[in-house]
């Protein structure tokens, strides 16, 4: 924890120092500086800083395991070259949706992804089995796999766990007050102290990790341009990219946990020139990723990349398998990750009432957003878009897509050899 003066004192130590200053006798004349070489017409040029040196693909922590920059490296390496699958399943449900995707394909996931979750009981997102997740971690490495872990935490105002459903809204994607946040990135505050708290739990398992040899993607504050996550959409100096560097310090010169590879991320669409309004250096990442559950437009891949500057880009996050021709047009992302519950295997079907009460509920829903698109002058595209989806879902006579051909487009998706599953050797 960084130490820092009370308000009081620091006022008096820079009072001290002026009154020093006023009372000094006059410098001595300084040096003459170099001339700058003289440019046309004798007028004296400005040199040059020297270019930084190129990417090399040293991660962000120079004292990284071994196990780190190997899968760095891999990465790297990647680029253009090929893409790794990835499959999130929720933190109580350890493998679930990766299991779903053997079953249909008989082939693993390149990278198995969990969450330390936020909620108690037996919710998918409760954190009272993370030992078990980590436990499963230990298990999916030792498979093959590669580790991929994020953190849908509560607001440090709050005390783990939360309630399921309460403490989404109530507590993730509440926010903090103005007063809250300076009060959070002020490292002497009880605030910032609670908040430390929170990540010193999650780095007593990522610890237990490094102590087994395994390199992570650790995604930290994900999603950080938008303003529906209480870390996110606080641009500017003291946002939340201080707050993501307050992280990356707080659990690799605190706890030194050197087996994480970080994974800055960020969250489409967005306006054009958003993200680099929360970036927080190339000395605090080694991925940069998207997120993105609509279309994976050009624009976000360049932007991505000029950011990235040479480093690895990745797709944090994405509702289905990227297309053989979003891959040919856009062939530098390294990994995808499917999110739980999205794995493209459609669940066994419900009770015929079950299946009755939901197409009644989606009838109103439709009728109530008709109602609303008709009173407005001009409907706003969300609720367009909200009366588009709701039709869909709907239908014309009610049924569900074939789900059989749900199976064989996931089974065609893991069959693309620019695709890499668990246990496919790594293109050179």
């Amino acid at each position: 924890m960084r130490t820092r003066l009370p308000v009081a004192a620091a006022v008096a130590v820079f009072a001290t120092a002026a009154l020093a200053q006023t009372a000094a006798p006059p410098a001595a004349p300084r040096t003459a500086l170099p001339e700058f070489p003289a440019g046309p017409g004798g007028v004296p040029r400005p040199v040059r800083p020297p270019a930084p040196p190129p990417y090399d693909c040293e991660p962000a922590n120079p004292n990284a395991t071994p196990e780190a920059r190997t899968l760095l490296k891999t990465l790297c390496g990647l680029s253009g070259k090929g893409i790794l699958s990835g499959q999130h399943n929720f933190p109580n449900q350890r493998s679930l949706d990766t299991e779903k995707i053997f079953a249909v394909t008989g082939r693993y996931p390149a990278i198995w992804g969990s969450d330390f979750g936020f909620t108690d009981g037996e919710d998918k997102d409760s954190i009272l089995h993370r030992d078990l997740m980590i436990q499963e971690a230990e298990k999916q490495a030792a498979a093959g796999s590669i580790i991929y872990l994020c953190w849908h935490m509560l607001r440090p105002t709050e005390d783990e766990p939360g309630k399921p459903g309460a403490s989404w809204s109530g507590s993730v994607q509440a926010r903090l007050s103005d007063d809250q946040w300076l009060e959070l990135i002020a490292s002497d505050s009880p605030l910032h102290q609670r908040w430390e708290k929170y990540m010193d739990t999650a780095a007593a398992y990522l610890k237990q990790l490094q102590d087994a040899h395994i390199a992570v993607l650790w995604r930290p504050m994900h999603e950080n341009n938008g303003s529906f996550f209480w870390w996110g959409g606080r641009p500017g100096p003291y946002g939340t990219a201080m707050l993501y560097r307050e992280v990356y310090n707080r659990m690799v010169n605190v706890h030194h946990l050197n087996n994480l590879i970080w994974v800055w991320n960020q969250n489409g669409p967005a306006p054009g020139g958003e993200f680099y309004n929360y970036f927080p250096g190339r000395n605090y990442c080694d991925v940069v990723s998207y997120d993105n559950y609509r279309t994976l437009d050009d624009r976000y891949y360049y932007e991505i990349q000029t950011i990235a500057d040479g480093k690895p880009i990745a797709l944090g996050e994405v509702g289905t398998i990227p297309s053989p021709e979003v891959l040919k047009a856009q062939p530098k992302w390294t990994f995808y990750m499917t999110w739980a519950g999205m794995t493209g295997v459609p669940p066994e079907p419900p009770p015929p009432d079950v299946i009755l009460a939901h197409r009644k509920q989606l009838a109103n829903e439709l009728q109530e957003l008709e109602q609303r698109l008709q009173i407005a002058g001009t409907p706003s595209l969300e609720t367009v878009e909200d009366a588009q989806r709701t039709a869909r879902e709907l239908g014309p006579l009610g049924r569900s897509p074939d789900p059989e051909a749900a199976r064989q487009a996931l089974r065609d998706a893991y069959s693309n050899p620019y695709l890499l599953k668990r246990g496919d050797p790594i293109p050179k």
